[in-house]
C-alpha cells in the first residue's frame, strides 16, 4: 500500500529531478575545481537524461520514470576561450549553480508538499 504512494508519476518525476540536481551540482563543483586545469573539458548532466525525463513525465509512465538514472557527459557545446583548451567559464558556472539551487528548492518543496498530503491523509490532520 505505502509503496504504491511512492510510485506515483509526480513523486517519481520530482525525485528523479532531485537526483539530477545532485549530480549536476557535483559536475559544477568539478568544473569549478578544474577552472585552471589545462585541457579540461566541462561536464554536465547528459542531455539525453533531461529529454527522457520530460518524455516519461509527460506520459505519466511510472515504470520508465523509476528506471531513469542521471549521468554526466562532456559538454560538447562548451568552447575553450583560452589557449590551454579549458572549456570552463567561471561566470557561466556560477549562473548554472544559481539555477541548480533554485531547481533544488522548487523540487524539494514539491516533494515536501506531496509527503505532507500523504501525512494528512494518514493522520486526518
Amino acid at each position: 500500500m505505502i509503496e504504491s504512494l511512492f510510485n506515483q508519476p509526480n513523486y517519481l518525476a520530482a525525485k528523479k529531478t532531485l537526483d539530477a540536481v545532485e549530480l549536476r551540482q557535483q559536475a559544477i563543483n568539478n568544473n569549478l575545481a578544474n577552472l585552471e586545469t589545462p585541457g579540461y573539458k566541462r561536464v554536465d548532466l547528459a542531455p539525453s537524461f533531461e529529454q527522457e525525463l520530460q518524455r516519461a513525465a509527460g506520459s505519466n509512465d511510472a515504470q520508465t520514470l523509476a528506471s531513469l538514472k542521471p549521468t554526466l557527459a562532456t559538454d560538447l557545446t562548451a568552447k575553450a576561450s583560452s589557449k590551454d583548451g579549458n572549456s570552463v567559464h567561471l561566470e557561466q558556472e556560477l549562473m548554472r549553480m544559481n539555477q541548480n539551487a533554485m531547481t533544488h528548492s522548487l523540487e524539494t518543496q514539491m516533494v515536501s508538499n506531496l509527503l505532507q498530503k500523504m501525512r494528512m491523509a494518514i493522520t486526518g490532520k
